[in-house]
Parts: C-alpha cells; structure tokens; sequence
C-alpha cells in the first residue's frame, strides 16, 4: 500500500511560539505567538542571569516551540544552566531549506538569515559549510549587534507563509521541524560528548606507533618506515611526507604512478609499494587522531566535537573540527562507556537502498526491503547468488558509477527494478539538463553555476566536450541527491524520535544519552539497567521514522544494534 503522505508530526502539541532575541539594552526579548506567529501577549524582558530560570517556568508550563535565529547561539547556554528545550524553529536552518526548496518557489519567499555559500565548480555540485558564527554567549554580554525581536517576528512570518503557501505544505513542515529538532539533538550531543578513555588512546598510539615522540620528531615506528622506504626506493634524503619528493623518488625506481593515492600505488608490484602504503596509514593516524588530537579535543574523559546539522547540500551533517564524522578503527577502542554503563550502537541497515524503493514506489524492490540483507535479497533474485554483484550494480545506479562492472550489471538490475531505477536516472537526466532536483520533503539541489551554464553554450568542439562532461557531473551528483537527501532527512526524524523516547525515559528515572551520530549511526551512552529499554527505543524510532516520512509504505528500515563496552565492539 503505497500510501506516502507524511504525519503532521510537527503539529503535535504546538500551540505557541516564543521568540527569543536579544535586546539592545544587553537584556533578552521574550515574545509569545500563536501557531500562526501571531502575537498573543506583550513582551517580556529579562536579564540574561534570570534567562534561564524564566525559560524553565515556560517550557514547564507551554511547551512552545522557541524561535531564534540560531539554536547553536543560544541552546548551548541553555544546556550548562541545566535546562533541556523540547522544541524549536531555527530560522537559518529554516530558511535555507525554504528558500532553495522547489516546493516554495512560487511563494516569493527569499530568507533573511539563510546560510549562503557560493558553489564554485563548473558542476555546482560542491557540498560546502555554512559559515561559522559566534556560539554561548548566553550568559555574558548582549551581542551589540544582530536581529532583534522584530526581525525574527517577520523573519517567521514569511516561513509560515511560504510553508502554507507551497506545494507541500506538510513536506517542508516537517522538514523545518526535522533540522531545528536537529540542531537541539546537535547541542546536546556537544554537550554530553562522547565517553573517551584517554589512557586507552595512548595506548593504542603507543602500540600502532611507538612512544610519544618528543617536538616535531616522527614517531619510532613511522620513521622506522619511513627509513625502510629510503634504502628500497634508494632515496636516503626521502621525506616520504612531502608529495612532491615522493613522486620523484617513486618515478626514479621506475613506479610510473600519476598519485599517491593508495588505489593507483596498488597496481604496482615493486617492493617499496607495501611499505609506502603502511607508513601512509600510520601518518595518517598520526594526523587525525594522533597525540595532538587527543590534547585538543578530549575533556574531562569526553570528546565533545560540533556538529554542523545539514552542512552539506543534500542535508547531511558536518562537523567542524575534530573529525567527528570519521573516528578510525585504530582508536575506536578509546570510545569507551564508564563504569555501569554501556554503548549502544544501532545503525540503518542499507539504508539508502531502502530510501530509493520508497521514493521510486518500487513493489520489487519493496519486497527485497523486507529481508534483513536486501543485497542477498536481489543478488537471489537475478545476480545468481551473487551478492557482491548486485551490491556493485544498485550503488553504482545510486551513486552514478554507470560504467566499468557496475555499468554492465545495470541493465539487469533495471530489469528487475524499472521503477527504481528508472527514479535514478530521471534525478541524472534532469541534472544534466541543468534542472534541479528535490528530497522527499523538499529539499532542492543548488542551480548550475553561471559557469556551468557558460559552458553549455560554447561552440567549440573542445567546449563542448567540457560542457558535456560537466552535464553528466551533475547527473551524478543529481541522482543521488535525492536518495542521499531523503535519507538525512530520515536520519534527522530518527533522531528526533529517539530523543523524544530518551526523555520519557529519563522522567522516569532512567539515564540514556545520544552522543554520536553518523549518517545512518547513533550512539547512546546509558546505564546498564536501561541499555535495552534504549535499544527498544532506537528500533521504535526507527519504525516512526519511516511512518512520518512514507507512511504505510511497505519498505522494512531495520537496524542492527550492539549493546557494548567499547565503540570497537559493536563493529
């Protein structure tokens, strides 16, 4: 049953609004609205020391949903007083998904405060991060600058507006309810941090690569490689971690490589090659998560990174500093509950298969979703048991790797799944074309720079062919965007399902944290007692998820969870 309309998840329970801006006199500006954002009452003004405590007493007693132009200026603030917020509107995240949103376009909206970056490639097809701003400064001194009360009253005005007056007025309401839940759910998750095991990064350095090194001295285990890599190559000056000097010593032992990157060194057979390849694993160990990362980022047995909620085009998030979005296996282990408590560790199995099936209404695919491995499911159904072939042939259809082996395999898979793949190639072709293509809930990708549309009017037989080649760029980047779109926006209704389900725990007693999030991973850091009650939660959310954003679709988005010790476990 292919019913898709999703639930008017954020129209539960909202019956006011209070803006929150800051006044010119250092002070803080409290105004309450209807659902419409229309007043219904005077304002009130409060010192910032009694903020918090006047915030409680009206969360306590309306449960509005809070209006700013930022949740990261002002929640983190909220967050060290104590004090847990149920709801907001943000008004960039907002205004940003509304003003680029093809759902909106005849409505005139055009935001004050959306986050804008300039997309600079020929496909416009770069994922870029907004802008960072000033955060915390909720209880010291009054910005003297910035949006008052007033701007973000018109500011929500034209949201509401632009949300009623759309073409899917329930789609993008959700979707802004879903990205300012996100931005809540970001804050906490810095404010809790992950639990880190200091003594048991160390350890994993020492052993992967010997003692901490003193200055700027390579650790003993890289420099043991980077000597072994010298007398093979017969480079006794090689600083292995400058590229150019590696790419001179690489060509003068006859390895005619273009790059270093490790795809292209592994199609040589020269002894130098394995070598090379460990000691840039090493380095790159060292770099990211090494010594220094550990003294910047790791707090009172917490790594507490900032998240930047839909930092990337499609919707997905960032993380500005930390690389929280890529802790490695070799420090995983570090990841680590404190006493009496456990990881629990769930993430969406295939979830981006099973995005595609119910975007396409594909009834094949569908029922392929409803088995635990969809891969095994199709490579059952026309890759001869071949599970690795059907793997390659739907991500490549997804990911537009459509030549080579995943090129060959797709016929067979369009075969199997018209609807599916057909969703696919529609994203692509309209991408070429330079159209714009939209999320589930409406979320839209960036036009074509002005550069792009340069090239699709050169005359030049090379120019063309650079245009051609730019078109069918953003092909790609269009065909995934809507799966890769719809599934952070899944992602984000997870999430904020889930911190709902915490809360009720946590009223009545039980202690469970979200602290992680990766795309289609959450983490929570909870007392041993309740480790399966969150468990519950997590797979309860997972199935609302799917109900607020497909409705009776019949597509399966199950998850896996381990209930552990150490992150390094649950892999």
């Amino acid at each position: 049953m292919w019913r898709t309309n999703p639930v008017r998840w954020a129209r539960k329970n909202v019956g006011v609004h209070v803006i929150l801006a800051p006044a010119p006199d250092g002070r803080v500006v409290l105004r309450p609205l209807d659902a419409r954002g229309r007043r219904t009452g005077p304002d009130t003004t409060v010192a910032r020391p009694e903020l918090a405590r006047e915030a409680q007493r009206i969360e306590a007693a309306d449960r509005p949903r809070w209006v700013w132009r930022r949740a990261a200026d002002w929640y983190p603030g909220f967050l060290a007083a104590g004090v847990r917020l149920e709801r907001c509107h943000d008004l960039t995240l907002c205004g940003t998904a509304l003003e680029g949103s093809a759902f909106a376009a005849t409505t005139g909206y055009t935001s004050a405060f959306a986050a804008r970056t300039e997309v600079a490639d020929p496909a416009g097809t770069l994922p870029q991060l907004p802008p960072a701003e000033g955060q915390g400064f909720l209880f010291e001194d009054a910005p003297d600058h910035g949006p008052g009360a007033d701007d973000l009253e018109r500011e929500l005005t034209a949201q509401l507006a632009a949300i009623a007056g759309s073409s899917q007025p329930g789609r993008l309401r959700l979707l802004c309810a879903a990205d300012s839940a996100g931005a809540l759910v970001a804050a906490e998750m810095q404010a809790a941090g992950i639990p880190w095991d200091a003594a048991t990064h160390e350890a994993l350095l020492a052993e992967q690569l010997g003692p901490r090194p003193r200055g700027l001295e390579r650790p003993a285990r890289l420099e043991e490689k980077a000597n072994e890599l010298r007398d093979l190559l017969g480079a006794p000056k090689l600083n292995p971690d400058s590229p150019q000097e590696l790419m001179r010593a690489l060509h003068r032992a006859g390895i005619e490589a273009h790059t270093t990157r490790a795809w292209e060194l592994r199609e040589f057979t020269h002894p130098a090659i394995q070598p090379l390849l460990e000691y840039k694993k090493l380095a790159r160990l060292l770099a990211a998560n090494g010594w220094a990362w550990l003294d910047a980022w790791v707090r009172d047995g917490r790594f507490r990174p900032e998240y930047v909620v839909a930092g990337v085009v499609t919707g997905r998030w960032a993380s500005r500093g930390g690389g929280a979005l890529q802790i490695p296996k070799q420090v995983r282990a570090a990841a680590r509950a404190l006493p009496g408590h456990k990881l629990v560790v769930a993430d969406a199995s295939q979830l981006e298969p099973r995005v595609l099936a119910a975007l396409a209404r594909d009834d094949a695919m569908a029922a392929a979703a409803e088995d635990s491995d969809l891969y095994a499911r199709i490579a059952a159904a026309g890759f001869g048991g071949d599970r690795a072939k059907a793997k390659v042939a739907l991500l490549g259809a997804i990911y537009g790797a459509t030549t080579g082996e995943s090129g060959r395999l797709l016929p067979q898979l369009a075969k199997l799944y018209p609807r599916a793949v057909g969703y696919v190639e529609q994203a692509a072709r309209d991408g070429e074309r330079g159209l714009t293509v939209t999320t589930h809930l409406g979320r839209s990708s960036p036009p074509p720079s002005e550069r792009w549309h340069h090239l699709q009017r050169s005359t030049t037989a090379e120019e063309q062919r650079r245009a051609d080649a730019v078109a069918r760029d953003r092909g790609r980047f269009t065909r995934n965007f809507v799966v890769q779109g719809t599934a952070a926006e899944w992602a984000e209704c997870w999430m904020a399902e889930l911190r709902l389900r915490l809360r009720r725990l946590a009223a009545r007693g039980f202690r469970g944290e979200l602290v992680y999030f990766l795309h289609d991973e959450v983490m929570v850091h909870a007392e041993e007692s309740v480790a399966e009650a969150c468990a519950d939660a997590i797979r309860d959310a997972a199935a609302a998820a799917r109900r607020l954003l497909f409705g009776q679709a019949p597509v399966e988005f199950p998850v896996s969870i381990a209930v552990v010790d150490s992150y390094d476990q649950a892999k």
